[in-house]
């Protein structure tokens, strides 16, 4: 990877990452709220995110017609770590349910793709800060061992503002 990862560069490892390891923290952007976990549907074409979830959570009916949000990330591989800011609408799409069904998620709709509890919510990424490290546990063992015996601090890689909104 480059000295200086750039914001273009920093979006595709993201988004490279979250296909890979798709679960993360959403919850709405306001003091005091908390996020959970969710599993995450990016759709390439317009580079939403979306989640499934139920109707009768605090998450669905606290974003009622749209709330600001953030989703937060750690790749399972921890190279790649984000926090975005972005838009939260609650969607009745029947293309993005049947897109992305799966039996892991199934299981969760006891009636299937037809539950009446089944929400889709769309996540429109704006601003956030992503950090790329591809250095594994070895590069990081190294940093680690060089920053002790330099008494400076380790090199962990890459932070980078970037905008997601198309």
């Amino acid at each position: 990877m480059a000295d200086h990862l750039s914001p273009a560069d920093a979006e595709t490892e993201f988004w490279k990452h979250l296909k890979k390891s798709n679960t993360g923290m959403l919850g709405l952007d306001r003091p005091g709220y908390h996020s959970q976990p969710m599993t995450a549907f990016r759709d390439e074409e317009t580079d939403t995110i979306w989640f499934y979830t139920r109707d009768d959570t605090d998450l669905v009916r606290d974003v009622g017609t749209g709330a600001t949000a953030m989703f937060t990330y750690a790749a399972k591989d921890q190279h790649v770590f984000a926090c975005i800011h972005g838009t939260l609408t609650r969607e009745n799409d029947r293309q993005k349910v049947d897109k992305w069904w799966n039996p892991v998620v199934a299981a969760w709709y006891p009636e299937g793709k037809d539950d009446p509890h089944l929400v889709m919510l769309k996540f429109a990424p704006g601003d956030g800060r992503v950090w790329v490290s591809d250095k594994g546990a070895f590069g990081f063992a190294y940093e680690v061992l060089k920053a002790n015996v330099t008494r400076t601090t380790p090199d962990s890689g890459d932070v980078v503002d970037v905008d997601l909104a198309h």
